[in-house]
């Protein structure tokens, strides 16, 4: 999706493209891709030899890959397989990489591991890069996916819900991703993004608000989340438990509103314009 959102914005700035799908990428979606411009080539992340071919006479790579969504996949291609990428960008003499990461939750998970060591070997590689470290997606936390089901008025509260985190759109994570590239001070930076910054607690208000319903919260201790993550021998569970105790002790402030903004956002997507899209008509 978020691969997708960056092609978009590049075509629109007619910027030639290349974009790397696997061979089980969804057909609609490569062509959607081909429709913007973009010329396909088919590798794998896990495929070194594929991703050197990716990278030939390649001036920027944006790297937004994850396998979160699919289990046991997490090391081969958030790990390695990123690793594999930064190598191969490396070598093929890539001026120019934007890696998209997230915010420091101290999660202790599979997925944090990977995303620190990617950034490590980019900060080791000689490659210019930014390094975006954005706030929780709305797409992601707040969806049924991750217990939060505005339509049917449940969510679920990790911990006591009142630590503070920071929100953001994956369309403004994609703008933000395409002006780093113009922006002198992002290079060999790790840069946050943010749109506002909001408690659990604070999304469920808004939401009620907004919508003027009621939505009944699951509290979900963080020592059941510690359990789950220590009991689970996949990978994938153990991030999501990991990620979902990262926020139930809630992220660092810091200056990503004031990024963003910088990076060409100035009027982010918020919360409450989630929340909106609720509201019957």
């Amino acid at each position: 999706m978020l691969g997708t959102e960056i092609c978009r914005r590049l075509a629109e700035q007619e910027t030639r493209l290349r974009a790397l799908v696997r061979e089980t990428s969804d057909p609609a979606r490569v062509e959607g891709l081909r429709e913007l411009g973009a010329e396909i080539v088919v590798g794998d992340l896990r495929d070194r030899e594929s991703l050197d071919r990716a990278c030939v006479e390649v001036d920027v790579v944006f790297s937004t890959a994850t396998s979160i969504i699919r289990e046991g996949e997490i090391s081969a291609v958030d790990g390695k397989g990123q690793l594999n990428l930064v190598d191969a960008a490396r070598d093929a003499g890539v001026a120019r990489f934007v890696y998209v990461s997230f915010e420091e939750l101290g999660t202790g998970a599979p997925l944090e591991h990977a995303k620190r060591a990617v950034e490590e070997r980019l900060q080791a590689s000689e490659i210019r890069y930014t390094i975006l470290r954005a706030g929780l997606f709305h797409e992601s936390w707040l969806s049924p996916a991750t217990g939060f089901d505005a339509a049917n008025g449940t969510a679920n509260v990790y911990g006591s819900g009142e630590a503070e985190l920071s929100w953001i759109a994956l369309s403004d994570v994609a703008t933000a991703a395409v002006n780093a590239i113009e922006e002198p001070e992002t290079e060999n930076a790790i840069v946050p993004i943010a749109a506002e910054r909001l408690s659990y607690r604070d999304v469920v208000a808004v939401f009620e608000q907004v919508t003027g319903r009621a939505i009944a919260v699951q509290q979900v201790p963080a020592e059941a989340l510690a359990a789950q993550r220590a009991a689970s021998s996949d990978e994938r569970e153990q991030s999501f438990a990991g990620l979902m105790l990262g926020i139930a002790a809630g992220s660092p402030p810091g200056e990503g509103q004031t990024w963003l903004r910088r990076l060409g956002v100035e009027h982010p997507l918020t919360v409450r314009d989630v929340a909106a899209r609720y509201i019957t008509p």
